[in-house]
């Protein structure tokens, strides 16, 4: 009977004590004994927050480069406005040696400004160049103007089964000086505006080159625009990511955190048990063989 009184009371025990744990903040399931149902899909929606977590690494990550590949796209939008209206501007028949200079001048300026932004990088990395880390053109300041990046792309993984390109084709922005694939002779804006610069000099006119203008601005523009759907998709795979952790977040405190008032009542009802147990076995175990003779 003594043993049997004291094994009910240390079970007792433990339940007072794994209660306290619980009104402390500790987890329902310390241990995979505890719940084993509970902790394999503990365990899941674990993983599902890590790699939610992730996903969210990847969207901020691709946020960066989309931003600043978009920046490097107006930044070019706008140079190639302006050389736009100064062909208009060279195309006077009218101007002077001296004025025809200073749009050339101009036109080397919007040249070498167009070259610093082809260099654009976002974390050491060129925004126009994929998967290289290095130069996206050859730098030589004269024609041809070769692309040196890589025909690979910078994706990044922004969901289970979505992936989005962060980078932009440096070759389809700029234009590369050669042939196309058709044998075609293709011109990159550089050289384009290089040789607009050395007919002004020569007092040859220009204003034959403003369809090739309007031709690379309508190609810039395209690939901001391509650039900007990206960038929508991001933004809303951002919030996508941000209820998705909330109602991970949810599964799991259901899954492995208590709750709390219903742990502090069962904490005082056991409480109340215990004593009155205690009270019972002290009246029905009496302590010596005296008691049982008396």
């Amino acid at each position: 009977m003594s043993s049997f009184a004291q094994r009910n009371l240390q079970d007792n025990m433990a339940r007072i004590a794994k209660l306290q744990e619980l009104a402390a903040g500790e987890s329902l399931i310390t241990r995979p004994s505890d719940d084993p149902t509970g902790t394999a899909d503990s365990m899941r929606t674990r993983a599902d927050i890590r790699a939610n977590e992730q996903y969210k690494r990847n969207i901020d990550d691709a946020n960066g480069w989309l931003t600043t590949a978009d920046s490097a796209l107006g930044t070019v939008t706008g140079l190639l406005n302006k050389a736009r209206d100064l062909t208009i501007q060279a195309s006077n028949g009218s101007l002077t040696p001296t004025a025809r200079e200073a749009i050339a001048l101009e036109l080397d300026s919007i040249k070498s400004s167009l070259l610093d932004a082809s260099k654009t990088q976002y974390l050491g990395r060129s925004v126009f160049a994929g998967n290289s880390d290095g130069k996206v053109f050859d730098y030589t300041d004269v024609a041809p103007y070769k692309f040196d990046g890589p025909d690979s792309t910078v994706d990044r993984r922004i969901g289970a089964n979505l992936t989005v390109r962060v980078d932009a084709d440096g070759a389809s922005v700029f234009g590369e000086d050669g042939t196309d694939v058709n044998g075609n002779p293709t011109t990159s804006v550089f050289a384009l505006l290089e040789s607009m610069s050395a007919d002004l000099r020569s007092g040859v006119d220009v204003s034959d080159r403003l369809n090739a203008i309007d031709a690379k601005l309508n190609t810039v523009i395209n690939a901001r625009a391509e650039v900007g759907t990206r960038h929508a998709q991001i933004l809303k795979a951002q919030e996508t990511n941000l209820d998705e952790a909330v109602s991970l977040e949810a599964r799991r405190s259901g899954i492995e955190d208590p709750d709390l008032g219903k742990v502090v009542l069962d904490l005082k009802m056991q409480e109340v048990a215990y004593q009155a147990a205690l009270q019972v076995t002290a009246r029905v175990l009496q302590p010596t063989l005296m008691d049982f003779l008396r």
